[in-house]
């Protein structure tokens, strides 16, 4: 686990670490794949990716969790990666693939994803992100895998919607399986509320059930000393 001292310290360590992985990835092969989270602490991660000089035309963006909102709604996690960092570079339209939020039906867009997914990776059994960008949440859920969720159990599909009963709305998610397929899975993990989450998801009883960040393997953990609670 890699603790800062400030938030500001994790966000410019989380940015250089994303463009020298994305500058080796795209020397190796040509391209950078990353399935991107939403939330603040992300956001400013963001926004100084965009302050720099990267091979734009080679990475695709993705996204690991999107509400199901309009494009144009204050809560749609695309709107945010939009205004901090795809609208502010010269990023190919084609390279930037987002959820098709479908309000009124959204397992249908859900599986409309999942076939822009499966149509981007080919015959990979999941698809091969080189990075995944997770968060934390205060209950322990990470992308849209809330605790005593459906998505939970699923095994075989890359991308779901899932009912969340205690916001009484859909969310979309990545499933864990199609998380765990990444090269390198970095959680962001930032403020005093998120210490419980943390602890019980690192050392605490293994339940995913109720604890579902436990079902993602992470290559690192960055954390601001509060959240790790030092």
């Amino acid at each position: 686990m890699e603790i800062f001292d400030e938030l500001s310290q994790l966000h410019e360590a989380t940015t250089q670490a994303f463009c020298d992985f994305a500058v080796t990835s795209i020397e190796a092969n040509g391209v950078f794949r990353v399935a991107l989270s939403g939330g603040s602490t992300p956001k400013r991660v963001y926004e100084l990716i965009a302050e720099r000089n990267l091979d734009w035309t080679n990475i695709h963006w993705f996204w690991g969790d999107e509400r199901n909102v309009p494009l144009s709604h204050t809560d749609s996690n695309a709107r945010m990666v939009h205004e901090a960092l795809l609208d502010r570079v010269n990023i190919p339209r084609c390279n930037i693939h987002a959820v098709p939020v479908d309000t009124e039906a959204p397992a249908e867009a859900a599986k409309q994803y999942e076939q822009i997914l499966r149509q981007h990776f080919g015959d990979a059994n999941f698809p091969t992100w080189d990075l995944a960008l997770q968060g934390l949440g205060d209950d322990a859920h990470t992308a849209s895998l809330f605790p005593e969720t459906r998505a939970l159990q699923e095994r075989e599909r890359w991308f779901v919607e899932n009912w969340v009963e205690k916001l009484d709305s859909y969310r979309y998610t990545l499933t864990a399986p199609a998380i765990n397929s990444a090269r390198q899975v970095w959680f962001m993990v930032a403020g005093k509320g998120k210490q419980n989450a943390l602890k019980t998801v690192q050392s605490g009883l293994h339940s995913p059930e109720l604890y579902p960040a436990q079902l993602v393997k992470a290559s690192r953990w960055l954390v601001t000393r509060d959240a790790a609670g030092s």
